[in-house]
């Protein structure tokens, strides 16, 4: 059973992050060699948290991209597992990650990464139309965003020159060096996350925004300016979070 270790980044999580904790606790024994969390500065316990969990906690600046680029340099596992703290696996998801381990070995010359499906909690007609159009996107563009969990081998993420350390857009930047010299295949379950930033703006709103600001970074706007943009839309207090 190859090894995986678990990179977490957080900022303000100590309400979720011990689901996703206990989540992770229910792995068979050898799967999860390494759970790390590397926490952005919280004031809230997140951190202490996470070590009596028993996951190793490393500190950094609240920049999600420097975070995991900190985790995964940390950890020595041949495979990763990138999680965001909001996140709930479902049940099955070990077997889901050994099969899709157990695939990728036994094609060495064609490596792939997976990622979960989206799905947001809360109920109504939106969410579930937003999860559809994620799950297209991943499947037909090869573009599946943070939210939705990354598994990949450590030498693939070598290969694609590991993670730069962005505040905002760090997802979308990796998937887009990864999909060049890899596949990205479904892993075939949810990943479910926490739904209260598509609350805030709806999900209409949501969607409009998060477009609004890929395309300012593909036009070359730069991330901390961008990052200032999104959290600094979601009111003074979010904001202060993330300094």
């Amino acid at each position: 059973m190859a090894a995986i270790a678990v990179v977490i980044p957080a900022l303000q999580e100590a309400r979720r992050l011990p689901l996703l904790l206990a989540d992770l606790a229910a792995a068979p024994p050898g799967l999860i060699a390494e759970c790390l969390v590397v926490d952005g500065g919280s004031h809230d316990g997140t951190a202490a948290l996470a070590r009596l969990a028993g996951a190793c906690s490393l500190s950094s600046q609240a920049n999600r991209g420097r975070q995991l680029q900190l985790g995964v340099a940390a950890s020595t596992a041949p495979w990763l597992l990138l999680l965001h703290a909001d996140a709930r696996l479902s049940p099955g998801w070990p077997q889901a990650l050994q099969r899709a381990i157990h695939s990728s070995e036994a094609e060495p010359t064609h490596p792939c990464a997976w990622c979960f499906d989206l799905a947001v909690q809360g109920s109504g007609l939106p969410l579930r139309l937003l999860e559809l159009a994620v799950a297209w996107r991943s499947r037909w563009r090869q573009l599946p965003y943070g939210d939705q969990g990354l598994l990949l081998p450590r030498r693939l993420l070598q290969a694609a020159g590991g993670i730069a350390p962005l505040p905002l857009m760090e997802d979308l930047d990796l998937v887009l060096r990864l999909r060049r010299c890899a596949a990205i295949r479904p892993l075939g379950l949810p990943l479910t996350v926490d739904g209260r930033r598509w609350r805030r703006l709806g999900v209409l709103g949501t969607a409009r925004r998060n477009a609004t600001l890929r395309k300012a970074w593909r036009q070359g706007a730069s991330a901390p300016e961008l990052a200032a943009r999104y959290y600094g839309g979601d009111g003074a207090a979010h904001l202060r979070q993330h300094r």
